[in-house]
């Protein structure tokens, strides 16, 4: 087993353990989908240095070259946006201090699920090679509707990056994806034909 396969497979045990994992509910994804399974970030989030470590050990399931190259590291408010900002700095710990620093670019997410990017942070991305990072990758939906803004802004996205990858994504990005942890949940439900849903099954909220 490489070091890579350790960090992940001791980063889905340390989310399962927290309580982070949530494996039996149901929650409404944001993206038009619901399902069973939620990687809840507001019980990773409450601790910095948790989401420090988990940061620094999926920087390190990251291929060299994608870390060297990354000028810019994006994410959807709240849980990518710190996710992101944390990944910056950490990315520039493991550099020269001659190298120009990384940027963070936090993308903001609308009552309808619109993401957008403020005028200043369109001009942090423009013309420079970005990262996104999510605490979770559900559908890939959200992710997909990042990459759209960045490239507007004129930003060219060189990969993704989340803390738990649900093996369930119906886009292709058709850039490399990287994951702390996998885990392979039951299947996405549209909000429209949801069965938890029809059943009366209550709709998890924190």
């Amino acid at each position: 087993m490489t070091r890579r396969d350790d960090l992940r497979k001791q980063a889905l045990t340390n989310l399962q353990e927290s309580g982070a994992l949530m494996l039996d509910g149901h929650f409404d994804y944001g993206n038009g989908y619901h399902g069973r399974v939620y990687l809840n970030p507001h019980r990773i989030f409450r601790q910095p240095s948790l989401i420090w470590r988990l940061a620094q050990d999926l920087i390190a399931t990251m291929p060299d070259d994608l870390a060297a190259s990354t000028e810019v590291v994006a994410g959807p408010v709240m849980g990518g946006a710190l996710l992101a900002h944390t990944m910056a700095g950490l990315l520039d710990g493991r550099r020269s201090l001659s190298t120009p620093p990384t940027s963070f670019a936090p993308l903001s997410v609308d009552a309808d699920g619109s993401m957008s990017l403020r005028p200043f942070y369109r001009s942090v991305v423009a013309g420079r090679r970005v990262l996104i990072a999510d605490d979770v990758r559900n559908t890939g939906k959200t992710l997909e509707r990042a990459k759209a803004v960045i490239e507007v802004a004129g930003g060219t996205v060189a990969g993704t990056v989340q803390i738990c990858d649900r093996l369930e994504a119906i886009v292709d990005l058709g850039v490399p994806n990287f994951a702390l942890a996998e885990y392979r949940a039951p299947e996405n439900y549209p909000a429209s034909a949801c069965p938890l849903c029809r059943t009366g099954v209550p709709i998890a909220e924190f």
